[in-house]
C-alpha cells in the first residue's frame, strides 16, 4: 500500500479472500483477493478508506474489466453503511487491479479512474470511489521507481527481484506462505469451499422445491381420489333410489 500510493499507514485490517455473498441463492457474489480497511480513529467513519487489491491475469475478461470493478464496488458499498446510517457515513472504497496484460491498449502503468462531469470535468466531484489499474509492463507516464520495481516483481516473484527493503519484507512473507502448506491451501480453496456451499444450497432449494411439488400433487391425487369416491357414492345412491322408484311404478300398475 505504502508502494502504491506513496504514503505510510497506520493500522490496517487485511482480509485474505474475504467473500460477499449474492443477496440470494440466484444472485452473483463476489470474492476479493485482498480486503484492507483503514483503523483510523475518527469522528467521521467516512474518513476510512476500504481497498481491494486484485491481482488478475485474466485476459479474455479484459472487455467487461469496468463492469466487474463496478460489481465489487457496489458489493463493497452495500456493506458499509448500517441500517439508518447516513450516506456521510458511507466509506471511501479504492479498487486497484495489477494485471500483466494492458487493460486499454494504452501502454500506461497507472490508470486511475474516477466519476467526473462530462460536461464540466474541472467540476470537484468527489464520490468516494476510485478504481486503480496497474499494468506491470507499462512504460508510459511517470510512475515512482519503487512502483515501477514493485510491479516488476509481482510479476517475476524470485529473491533477486527483492531489491528494496520493502520487497526484501514482501518476498520473506512470501515465502512464509509457501512454506506453510496449510495456509496455501486455506487461501486458495475458500472461495471454492464457498461456492460448493452455495450450490448445494442451490441443489438443496431445488430438491425440497421437488419434493414439495411432489407432496402437493399427491395432496392434490388424493382429494380428487375422494371427490371422485363421494361423486361415486352419490351416483350409486341416486340408481338404487331411481330403483326403488321403478319398482313401486310396476307395483301401482
Amino acid at each position: 500500500m505504502k508502494v502504491i500510493f506513496g504514503k505510510k499507514f497506520g493500522t490496517l485490517t487485511v482480509i485474505l479472500q474475504k467473500v460477499y455473498h449474492g443477496s440470494d441463492t440466484d444472485k452473483h457474489g463476489a470474492r476479493l483477493d485482498v480486503y484492507i480497511e483503514e483503523n483510523e480513529t475518527s469522528e467521521s467513519e467516512n474518513d476510512i478508506t476500504v481497498y481491494d487489491v486484485e491481482p488478475d491475469k485474466n485476459t479474455k475478461d479484459i472487455n467487461i474489466l469496468p463492469q466487474r470493478v463496478r460489481f465489487y464496488h457496489a458489493k463493497i458499498d452495500a456493506r458499509s453503511l448500517k441500517s439508518g446510517e447516513s450516506y456521510r457515513m458511507l466509506k471511501k472504497v479504492i479498487v486497484i487491479m495489477i494485471t500483466p496484460y494492458d487493460p486499454f491498449g494504452l501502454n500506461h502503468m497507472i490508470y486511475t479512474i474516477r466519476n467526473k462531469c462530462e460536461e464540466i470535468p474541472n467540476m470537484p466531484y468527489d464520490d468516494g470511489a476510485r478504481t486503480v489499474f496497474l499494468y506491470t509492463r507499462g512504460t508510459e507516464g511517470n510512475p515512482p521507481e519503487e512502483l515501477k520495481q514493485f510491479l516488476h516483481y509481482m510479476e517475476h516473484t524470485t529473491e533477486e527481484n527483492a531489491i528494496t527493503d520493502n520487497l526484501r519484507s514482501i518476498h520473506q512473507m512470501v515465502n512464509l506462505v509457501k512454506q506453510d502448506e496449510e495456509v496455501s491451501l486455506q487461501y486458495m480453496k475458500i472461495f471454492e469451499r464457498e461456492e460448493m456451499l452455495i450450490q448445494q444450497g442451490i441443489e438443496q432449494g431445488i430438491e425440497q422445491g421437488i419434493q414439495q411439488g411432489r407432496k402437493a400433487e399427491q395432496a392434490n391425487t388424493e382429494l380428487e381420489r375422494q371427490r371422485a369416491e363421494k361423486e361415486k357414492a352419490r351416483a350409486d345412491q341416486l340408481e338404487k333410489e331411481l330403483q326403488h322408484l321403478k319398482e313401486k311404478l310396476k307395483e301401482s300398475r
